[in-house]
């Protein structure tokens, strides 16, 4: 295939998703990797796309490739993410089976948990750690440790993850755009979410609104796939009736979209493994 028909096909594909990876865009052309880097980064200098760890975005996206660590997130924006934990703590009822994604927002959940005899799995040893020492019984996921994440992430993870089928999920993102949905920085990170996300019946994505139009490497949910739960109204997206604002209505407004999502979904007879 020409040099040029290649471009034409990924600015095609980053037109339809707004960010692509190195990998499906080599397993689409049937080509190597390092010819995809090569025409990303063409097409980088010719100001076309914007070049991304692992992928690119279309020009001029806000762009978040660069990972922050725990300590650093704990100190961005900690009324918002407490405000939006203590909501998502609050749709746990009691025998449900959820799963705990890594991240400073969701660590805030812990602290605002009632339902005593939900059962809980998480990829986060701090999670695990804080969760057993509250009384929750908890499956911490094995498998390789991020360090700057402290995420438990890796094929070991994803097999185990696929064992379980969860009655809600609560996940941490790094972005969120309309065409680009759920997006993280690290490759392993993304798969290791999306898996737990396919083994949901409800999933939500706990972000404040600053996460809103950035872009990081790796999608890893499309945006209509998860309930988000923000802090605050975001402009350009108040008619998407899957994000609730805490500091709107909230209840009224989770209450009427899990009957919608909730009347969809088979029942589902749980078995938990001692």
């Amino acid at each position: 295939m020409l040099t040029q028909q290649r471009h034409e096909i990924i600015l095609k594909l980053l037109k339809e998703k707004g960010s692509i990876t190195v990998t499906e865009v080599r397993d689409l052309l049937d080509t190597s990797e390092s010819t995809v880097r090569r025409d990303i980064t063409a097409l980088d200098k010719e100001g076309k796309l914007e070049k991304v760890f692992g992928g690119a975005v279309e020009a001029g996206q806000k762009v978040t490739a660069h990972e922050y660590t725990v300590a650093q997130k704990n100190e961005l924006n900690c009324d918002a993410k407490r405000k939006i934990a203590e909501y998502a703590a609050s749709l746990i009822e009691p025998d449900d089976f959820v799963f705990l994604d890594a991240g400073t927002t969701t660590a805030h959940m812990i602290d605002f948990i009632r339902a005593t005899s939900a059962v809980f799995v998480t990829n986060a040893v701090d999670h695990a750690r804080r969760l057993a020492s509250r009384g929750f019984k908890v499956i911490l996921v094995g498998g390789e440790l991020k360090s700057s994440t402290e995420a438990v992430v890796g094929n070991q993870a994803i097999r185990t993850i696929q064992e379980y089928h969860f009655t809600k999920g609560f996940f941490g993102t790094n972005g969120v755009t309309r065409r680009s949905g759920c997006t993280t920085p690290d490759v392993n990170e993304a798969v290791t979410k999306k898996t737990a996300m396919e083994q949901c019946r409800q999933c939500y994505v706990l972000c404040d609104a600053s996460k809103f139009n950035s872009i990081s490497s790796v999608t890893f949910a499309d945006f209509e796939k998860p309930i988000f739960i923000t802090d605050r109204k975001v402009p350009g997206y108040e008619k998407s009736k899957h994000i609730i604002a805490c500091d709107e209505d909230a209840s009224r407004s989770h209450d009427r979209y899990r009957c919608v999502r909730t009347s969809l979904l088979p029942h589902v007879r749980l078995q938990i493994r001692p």
